[in-house]
């Protein structure tokens, strides 16, 4: 029997497609009835931007503050130090604390285009969990919380087991991860309130961890709701493109290519991501997504202004329109591309194309280069671009040249004055 919830913030999970799974759906509907209810989703600050594979999570919280809950950002300044190993085949490379209060800065950003920071019932707050994992005492932390942990239990966890399964290491800090991230969630609740975390479904055990400790210690009941692990149709992990993350700050990736990211939504993923990714009304994406032959590309540019609009303002998302409208209806090379600035010094006595095709993002290698080449997939100025090994000197570089790989890969190249 499908569970019909009675609260706005999780109608809004059930009918657009975010949960996977709850621990007490009637327990947690009831709660967020009263209103104001903190709730939480951690993320570990390993880069200077979050990437779109964190944008479910990210809308997640801006519904709940849309539904009159009180969203809590909790960045991992102390887990980020051990490294979450759920589902990774490896060990994280561990952080030293600027790098990592660098990355909080710019992943900090972001937030402020999703959800309102302020003193109100439903006011959003940013937390760094070393305010409380920087000052533990080993011994006491072993006595007081580790007792409350078996080992058998956390051996029996997916994210544990798929890397004993495959015989790959898991160092004992990795171990001690789980415990952390259920520690954040009872010092969360202790000090806040927070009595809902949320995540990934690949974060499902940990949560789990977290509302068992705090009930062991606290008494107190807590709930905690995931979302589906995104792929796209084709099964690719959501957040990667062809030129490697789809970065969300600005700086680390423009606009346009966000904005183009979303444009390229293969045909079958427009109605579910419409849901995700935008406000639009739930009948109106099940509309667009319906959608067919050349219309369905007009739903995906709908698609896209609403995701850029979210993260970058509505006057980024129709500029990014007008550029892709310019290079692909009529090749022009649009002003809001991007761009790679040359130096004098740079070009020298001249650059091969091959390095510039590199150099501008559109092949991470020179010999991906040179096969787009020997492809037919490379173009200079909208001509095919047939010589690999064509040097670019400053004559040709007077007016600004636009390469492209393939339809829809597009890059200016401008020398400095």
């Amino acid at each position: 029997m499908t569970y019909h919830p009675k609260s706005d913030f999780l109608h809004v999970m059930v009918s657009r497609g975010f949960l996977a799974d709850c621990t007490d759906m009637e327990g947690l509907d009831e709660a967020l009835l009263t209103g104001g209810m903190p709730g939480y989703i951690g993320f570990d600050a390993t880069a200077k931007s979050l990437h779109v594979g964190s944008l479910i999570q990210i809308m997640m919280l801006r519904w709940m503050q849309q539904t009159g809950q009180k969203p809590i950002v909790l960045m991992g300044g102390g887990t980020t130090k051990v490294g979450d190993p759920s589902f990774r085949a490896d060990e994280r490379p561990l952080l030293g604390p600027e790098q990592i209060d660098d990355n909080i800065a710019g992943i900090r950003r972001v937030f402020q285009n999703y959800v309102g920071f302020d003193d109100s019932a439903t006011g959003a707050l940013m937390l760094n969990n070393a305010e409380w994992l920087d000052g533990l005492n080993y011994l006491d932390f072993l006595r007081d919380i580790g007792r409350h942990f078996s080992v058998n239990r956390m051996l029996s966890f997916e994210s544990v087991k798929s890397r004993l399964d495959r015989e790959q290491s898991l160092s004992f800090l990795e171990f001690n991860y789980m415990i952390l991230q259920a520690y954040d969630f009872l010092e969360l609740n202790r000090r806040y309130g927070c009595r809902l975390q949320m995540g990934g479904s690949d974060q499902w055990g940990n949560i789990v961890n977290g509302i068992d400790l705090t009930r062991r210690v606290l008494d107190n009941q807590i709930f905690g709701l995931t979302s589906p692990l995104l792929t796209t149709s084709d099964g690719q992990k959501m957040g990667k493109s062809q030129n490697g993350a789809v970065w969300l700050n600005g700086d680390m990736l423009s606009p346009y290519e966000f904005w183009q990211f979303w444009r390229n939504t293969t045909d079958a993923d427009v109605g579910r991501f419409l849901k995700l990714y935008t406000e639009l009304p739930v009948g109106e994406c099940d509309r667009l997504g319906a959608l067919e032959g050349s219309e369905i590309n007009e739903a995906k540019i709908r698609l896209a202004n609403e995701v850029t609009g979210l993260l970058h303002g509505a006057e980024a998302a129709a500029a990014a329109e007008a550029t892709a409208r310019e290079v692909f209806e009529k090749g022009g090379a649009g002003d809001d591309l991007p761009t790679l600035t040359l130096s004098h010094e740079d070009l020298g006595e001249g650059i091969s194309v091959v390095q510039l095709i590199v150099k501008s993002g559109l092949a991470k290698s020179g010999k991906e280069a040179k096969r787009l080449i020997s492809d037919n997939g490379a173009k200079l100025d909208d001509a095919p671009l047939t010589d690999a090994g064509l040097m670019i000197d400053a004559g040709a570089l007077s007016a600004p040249i636009k390469l492209s790989a393939g339809k829809k890969r597009h890059a200016l190249v401008v020398l400095q004055d």
